[in-house]
């Protein structure tokens, strides 16, 4: 009799071999990856959107009409992340890089576990939250400097902002032109802890020429993987780098 978890140890072993036989593994990361981190998501019932309204604080408008708002809010995702840390799943990725595996992470989280963890090669697709500049003139900034409300010390402006893409932004495109060229040579392409629902990286799997592995809590729709791993990233990762390294 074969439970369901000797089927996920099953689909982990596939796994493990597809990326023994892969010449240039590539991984994508949303925000599943980093709720085993405490951080929340954004699209579930316990999720950032489902609490607030983006629109009155995730947008270049709402930071203009109403900074303060803007300010507490970001000031108090900043504060959130000071304890946090990575988990066993992102030590995995980074040592699976380090072993000569993994050529690089495209990641929508603006948390920086990844590089925290160890990880070289990853490309912030939406940012980081822990860096901060002036959206008046991109001058860049200290945290403390956001958080004691300071204005710009180039433009006077107090317009401080982390360097995130807000909605209605586009995502930075040489760092975007980079994924999207590893992705294209990539064999194997694993995501990881993302719905897909968000534009443009939902196209990424579709982008991909080699195999397509698909490591999330619920199934996403309108995809064809090569393989789906349905549960928590770094519970899989952490069975993953038992066999690997």
């Amino acid at each position: 009799m074969i439970t369901g978890v000797d089927s996920m140890r099953n689909e982990i072993e596939k796994l493990a071999n597809i990326i023994k036989d892969s010449k240039c593994l590539v991984v994508m990361t949303g925000a599943g990856m980093d709720t085993e981190s405490n951080i929340p998501d954004f699209r579930s019932q316990n999720g950032l959107w489902y609490k607030v309204d983006p629109a009155k604080v995730a947008t270049v408008e709402a930071m203009y009409q109403n900074y303060p708002l803007f300010h507490e809010f970001y000031s108090a995702r900043i504060k959130n992340m000071e304890n946090v840390v990575p988990h066993k799943g992102h030590y995995v990725l980074a040592e699976l890089e380090k072993k000569g595996y993994l050529k690089s992470i495209a990641t929508q989280n603006i948390s920086g576990l990844h590089t925290r963890a160890g990880s070289k090669n990853v490309y912030e697709l939406h940012g980081n939250l822990r860096r901060i500049k002036c959206n008046e003139c991109g001058t860049r900034h200290t945290i403390e400097d956001f958080l004691d409300k300071k204005n710009c010390n180039k433009c006077g402006k107090n317009f401080l902002r982390p360097e995130i893409v807000l909605f209605g932004e586009m995502l930075p495109t040489n760092i975007w032109d980079r994924a999207i060229r590893d992705v294209k040579n990539s064999d194997v392409f694993i995501i990881i802890g993302t719905s897909l629902q968000v534009s443009p990286v939902n196209q990424m799997p579709y982008i991909a020429k080699g195999k397509t592995i698909y490591i999330n809590m619920e199934k996403a729709r309108g995809y064809n993987f090569d393989l789906e791993i349905i549960g928590k990233a770094g519970e899989i990762l952490g069975e993953l780098g038992e066999i690997l390294l």
